[in-house]
């Protein structure tokens, strides 16, 4: 089985009007459809409490296929950003993080400056800065340097790249993704990660193991070590999980991955869908992988 790319990444919140006004006033995203969750995709997610919920999909103003789909529903009150396994953050293509945090930092504007703006690390090119959002999800917001390999934003805040994983084992999850989708990953490497070390009251420059699995030469996995003291995301049985809840990534077919679904494939007619199968299957953090079968299997 082969991921393409990286398709519609859910945000489960409370407030999908607080949502709505940070992401389009903040980072110009546009709304491209309302609604309610269909029972099929509910049922998909091994979450059937989730059907019915109201939604948002949101998508960016360079108009990227890809979406952020915001679904109502609640945040845990003792749930803390990256202090738990499974999806952790989204790193998004910029064009300047300075003038985003000075955005940022406007009241109302429903972020806050979770790590300043500054480079990746000694004379690298790429400068970067993290923030929180209203739902306690963490953006990385992320500069490349211009005429590199990289590519570079084509609006102030372009689409998403990377979604970043919090791993129980680095290792197992490295195995998982080769043996269930072929990607491989490197060599762990030793990184600072600003926002994960204030969440365990580190300090600011420990680093922590971190590779990549790279799905496509547009989209990327980063995967990184948690410390021990990390623990399972906090939610209610047949709900999906607060903040980020699921990566939704585009592929061949589900046919190698049945076995591993959470519930039988269903169809979904509504965009993005547009009538291809889908599933869902859990991995080793605990994160919900969801899959959406390309329209060339779907013809066939």
């Amino acid at each position: 089985m082969t991921l393409k790319l990286i398709l519609i990444i859910t945000l489960c919140a409370p407030d999908l009007s607080v949502m709505e006004h940070a992401y389009t006033g903040v980072l110009h995203y546009s709304v491209v459809e309302r609604g309610h969750i269909p029972a099929q995709l509910g049922k998909s997610w091994a979450a059937p409490k989730m059907s019915g919920h109201p939604y948002l999909m949101l998508r960016p103003e360079s108009n990227a296929n890809i979406y952020i789909r915001v679904i109502q529903g609640d945040v845990p009150a003792d749930y803390e950003p990256m202090s738990t396994y499974g999806w952790n953050a989204t790193e998004f293509l910029v064009q300047d993080p300075d003038a985003l945090a000075e955005a940022i930092r406007k009241p109302g504007s429903g972020f806050t400056v979770a790590g300043e703006p500054r480079p990746l690390g000694p004379n690298s090119p790429i400068r970067a800065m993290q923030a929180i959002g209203p739902a306690h999800e963490v953006l990385y917001l992320t500069r490349p340097p211009e005429g590199g390999a990289m590519e570079t934003a084509h609006t102030p805040v372009d689409r998403p790249f990377i979604v970043i994983l919090g791993n129980r084992d680095l290792p197992a999850t490295q195995a998982f993704l080769q043996s269930t989708f072929g990607l491989s990953s490197g060599t762990p490497i030793a990184a600072r990660m600003t926002v994960l070390n204030k969440a365990f009251g580190l300090d600011i420059e420990t680093t922590h193991p971190l590779t990549v699995a790279r799905v496509s030469p547009q989209y990327s996995i980063e995967l990184d070590q948690y410390p021990d003291v990390a623990r399972e995301r906090p939610h209610a049985k047949g709900a999906l999980p607060p903040a980020l809840a699921m990566v939704s990534f585009e592929t061949e077919s589900l046919e190698s991955v049945k076995d591993k679904l959470l519930a039988p494939p269903q169809r979904i007619k509504r965009a993005p869908y547009d009538g291809r199968r889908t599933g869902t299957l859990r991995g080793p953090s605990g994160e919900l992988i969801e899959l959406i079968e390309d329209a060339r299997h779907n013809e066939r």
